[in-house]
């Protein structure tokens, strides 16, 4: 026994187990929607879409599809049989345009054929006429003329009025923070099968089973029992399959169903980009009053999201992105209005970080000024603006911050990574060097953990244990290479004391967890990890149960340690208790359930508490620039997260980096343009930049932060850390601005509307130097 309990778990939590799909995902193994095998009769659709950004179609003639051999059938509107509206939350997203298009790309019918490339032929000969109507492409535009897809929201704290007029300096401005295409390497797909019993099986790369099942049953007219979802891994997910994976499940879905063929919708690469939403570009506005040492007294923050066409999930990102508007300062008398700004461009929707990056970004942007106006570094001034102490630790909704790390994560990296000695360094390297300049940013990330609409914060999971001692582990999250099965598995075995290679992880369906809430909001591993855990210690109780009564001992003395079971002084194996408690008519299954405690938030009163708690995390990036072409290099960054009590921190370093990465092509390269028309012209990757290889920084160091686990009752106390990270890329673009500060040291604080491509970066410089003359 002594040896037993002396023995630790190789797999479980707190380890660096592998992602449970890394071998098969290198060596190509791995399948996906497009990689299941075809039936003999399956057709491939191709999708019709709009070439204007609002009008009315006058006619719509597809009878020209049918002169190609091999087009089984093409569909519009009037061919869906239930509803054509699939809006997530609020109506106004048709599934096929009704007569009128919205944007540029927005699907307007569908070819079904034996093979691609003839659905795509014949989709070229469809004969549409428009009658033009007068687009909004303009988010400022659109807010000027009030023109919106929902009701905008207000959050107010305290006597803005008075505030502002004590305040010793005021500073006002604006910022324009571009948009970003999810970009995974995995389009949109889906595959749907008719079932015998007038029902639908659909296989979709998703975020969101539930939601798709919904869609399916409401465009088919069918009860939601008559549809299943199945969705094993995505090839990236980001947010853009949330809600808009609902687009090709539905119209397979109902070419499946009128053609009774197997039916699969795979968008090209231009088509998915030209069809689905993207991060919502803002504009944003902010007049804040400080005093002498740089400390917000009052601030008056406007974010206003370009939705596109419709609702989608717009609503709830822009709360969000009002949320983070404080991101880690205490903002004194404040005021933050939400705008959700209607333009005609496709519904932009969920993405990593849900808004709150676009929020953060106008805070971050004072602090960098206010320490230009006050000659200060900027490092200073954001200390001194940091939550905490009494009567400072209230955000401007009203949620009180606790178990707040800021400042101790923040001198701790400014130790790591020698942030005094290399700013003196650059200093002087600047000096003497006329045309390459350096910059250095440190920025913190507070970032609130939970769905914002309440309902969502819910999970299931389902635990099957055989005979053999083998375990069946299913839930309701989904797998896009976050390694969310891989942290799950390790939770049940942690919980049964056993190895993970026994467990096996079975593709996300829901026939096995029913009503799943998306793998969104960075929440997969809280939810679905607290009820997996929930499942497997309801069996595990039973098993105590039935070994403390069977052996006659104590259930305290029935302990699970390292695949052995000890019952007082009789030792046995996992799989022998399991194959005992069988033959006593023990139940070895169970379906687990969670949900998330205490959080609430009356939109009417802007105040409650909508997070159940934050992550945090800081990092520092040293770039260098061309002031004569404005290119630029990344040179150093240094990050330092919270992550609680890490499940896995192999998984966690990664989704640190990669989520940094990808808020560095956010804010640099990844450039979202459109034409006069209002037609996407960067819509494939000759034409949009994500990052590569060489954009990395030359050094990288990432660390955890130790000893720091979660407050909260989360599962073995750790941290979502999907999105957090993502945040953490804005210290390159302060980085960027500190460089220009030093190119024009008389100038004005630098005004960077992000991307900050080297175009941007140079007519900075320029802009600063004009206002200097």
């Amino acid at each position: 026994m002594s040896k037993l309990h002396k023995k630790t778990l190789k797999t479980g939590v707190g380890k660096n187990v592998e992602h449970d799909s890394a071998a098969k995902q290198v060596t190509g193994e791995a399948t996906y929607v497009d990689d299941r095998l075809e039936y003999p009769n399956q057709l491939h659709v191709y999708i019709g879409t709009s070439t204007q950004a609002h009008a009315k179609i006058t006619k719509l003639d597809t009878s020209p599809c049918y002169d190609f051999a091999g087009v089984a059938c093409v569909i519009t509107q009037q061919d869906i049989p239930g509803d054509i509206d699939i809006g997530a939350i609020l109506p106004g997203d048709p599934l096929l345009a009704n007569g009128e298009v919205q944007y540029y790309g927005q699907p307007i019918f569908a070819v079904a054929a034996n093979s691609i490339d003839t659905a795509r032929e014949a989709a070229q000969a469809v004969i549409i006429e428009y009658q033009p109507l007068q687009p909004q492409l303009d988010v400022k535009q659109a807010l000027k003329q009030k023109q919106f897809v929902s009701e905008s929201h207000q959050q107010t704290r305290g006597n803005l009025l008075r505030a502002f007029k004590h305040a010793k300096h005021i500073i006002e401005g604006e910022l324009e923070v571009g948009g970003q295409e999810h970009f995974y390497l995995e389009t949109q797909v889906s595959s749907a099968i008719p079932t015998e019993d007038g029902g639908m099986q659909v296989f979709s790369s998703t975020q969101n089973p539930t939601e798709v099942q919904h869609k399916v049953a409401q465009v088919l007219n069918l009860p939601i029992n008559k549809v299943v979802i199945e969705i094993r891994r995505m090839g990236g997910g980001f947010g853009g399959k949330e809600t808009q994976a609902a687009i090709p499940a539905c119209i397979a879905a109902v070419i499946a169903n009128l053609t009774q063929r197997p039916t699969k919708l795979r968008l090209p690469r231009m088509e998915d980009m030209m069809i689905t939403g993207k991060r919502h570009p803002f504009y944003n506005q902010y007049k804040v009053g400080f005093n002498d040492e740089g400390v917000i007294e009052g601030v008056d923050i406007v974010v206003s999201g370009d939705c596109g066409y419709s609702p989608d999930l717009s609503s709830s990102i822009v709360d969000r992105a009002m949320f983070h508007s404080d991101n880690a300062y205490y903002l004194g008398a404040a005021s933050v209005t939400g705008h959700r700004c209607m333009t005609n461009k496709a519904s932009n929707t969920a993405f990593r970080g849900f808004g709150g990056p676009q929020g953060m970004m106008t805070i971050e942007h004072i602090m960098d000024e206010i320490a230009h106006y006050l000659k200060k570094d900027p490092l200073d001034i954001r200390k001194a603006n940091y939550y905490g102490g009494q009567g400072r630790n209230i955000t401007h909704y009203y949620q009180k911050i606790e178990d707040n790390c800021l400042t101790s994560i923040t001198n701790k990296l400014v130790r790591d990574c020698k942030y005094q000695p290399r700013r003196k360094s650059i200093n002087q390297f600047n000096k003497q060097s006329p045309i390459l300049k350096k910059g250095l940013a440190i920025t913190p990330v507070k970032f609130g953990i939970s769905f914002t609409a309440k309902f969502l914060n819910q999970a299931g999971a389902l635990i099957h244990i055989y005979t053999d001692g083998s375990i069946h582990l299913n839930h309701g999250g989904t797998e896009m290479g976050q390694g969310l099965n891989t942290k799950v598995a390790q939770i049940v075995a942690e919980e049964f004391q056993v190895e993970i290679e026994r467990i096996q992880i079975t593709a996300t369906n829901t026939d096995k967890v029913p009503n799943t809430s998306p793998t969104a909001a960075s929440s997969g591993t809280d939810l679905n990890g607290k009820a997996a855990q929930n499942a497997a210690k309801t069996i595990k109780q039973r098993l105590i149960k039935f070994a403390s009564k069977h052996f006659k001992v104590m259930t305290k003395e029935v302990v699970f340690k390292n695949g052995h079971v000890m019952a007082g002084k009789q030792q046995m194996t996992f799989d022998a208790l399991v194959q005992l408690a069988y033959f006593n008519q023990i139940s070895l299954s169970s379906a687990g359930f969670y949900r998330t405690p205490k959080i609430h938030y009356d939109h009417d009163r802007a105040r409650g508490r909508p997070f159940y708690y934050y992550a945090y995390g800081a990092a520092c990036s040293e770039v260098i620039i061309d002031t004569l072409t404005g290119e630029y290099k990344l040179l150093r960054v240094d990050i330092l997260h919270d992550v609680g009590a890490s499940l896995n921190p192999a998984i966690d370093i990664g989704q640190i980096e990669g989520g940094f990465i990808q808020g560095v092509g956010w804010l640099t390269s990844e450039e979202l343009c459109w034409d006069g028309q209002g037609r996407l012209t960067t819509s494939g990757p000759a034409s949009y930049k994500i990052p590569a290889i060489s954009d990395m920084p030359l050094e990288f160091n990432t660390q955890l932060l130790q000893n720091h686990a979660n407050s909260e009752d989360t599962v073995y106390h750790s941290k979502a850390v999907g999105e957090p990270p993502f945040m953490l890329a804005i210290s390159v673009w302060s980085a960027l601005k500190n460089a220009i500060t030093y190119a024009v040291p008389k100038g004005p604080a630098p005004q960077l509307n992000t991307p900050a491509t080297p175009e941007r970066v140079l007519m900075a410089i320029h802009s600063a130097k004009n206002a200097s003359a």
